[in-house]
């Protein structure tokens, strides 16, 4: 009996448990930057939600399901603002949101760094994306941070436009464990 204990707890002992943490909005940031007449606009996202469950000692068993409100889109231009929320850009009132789902997380060689696969999906058009990131864990916390680029005609995204088709999309997400 005493055997068959000690194996359970060393079985046990050997599992890593999958931690969960939560986005925390007020210390996240979800910025871009597009050229627009050979000027570089940026702006920037709140309203981030969703559930991130990280092991940093087993990414492949880690997922993120992140939601972010379209609606707070802010390029320090309230007039701008209004028109990106119109239905020739992010459509709002139609596509309240921007998700992204990982569907596999991998180890990126040097401790720290990984790559998340997934689909974000914008404007009820999703595609394929892969976002390199680093992860710093402190006290029942992680920082995740990211950049990547995109298309914004991949989601219907200003039409004919003179703005930039290619954006780049810098996220800094403050989790806390849930």
């Amino acid at each position: 009996m005493k055997k068959t204990i000690l194996f359970i707890l060393i079985t046990l002992s050997g599992l890593t448990v999958m931690a969960q943490y939560k986005p925390v909005d007020e210390k996240s940031t979800v910025q871009f930057t597009i050229g627009n007449f050979g000027f570089d606009v940026k702006g920037s996202f709140t309203g981030i939600q969703g559930m991130i469950n990280f092991d940093a000692q087993a990414p492949a068993s880690s997922s993120m399901d992140i939601t972010i409100d379209a609606g707070t889109i802010n390029t320090d231009n309230s007039l701008r603002d209004k028109h990106l929320k119109d239905d020739s850009y992010f459509d709002i009132k139609n596509y309240p949101n921007i998700h992204f789902t990982s569907a596999r997380i991998t180890a990126s060689g040097k401790t720290g760094n990984y790559t998340v696969n997934g689909k974000l999906t914008i404007k009820g058009k999703s595609k394929d994306i892969s976002i390199p990131f680093t992860a710093v864990p402190a006290n029942n916390e992680f920082q995740f941070k990211g950049s990547f680029k995109i298309n914004r005609k991949d989601f219907g995204i200003g039409g004919t436009s003179t703005i930039s088709n290619e954006l780049e999309v810098t996220l800094n997400i403050h989790a806390v464990k849930s």
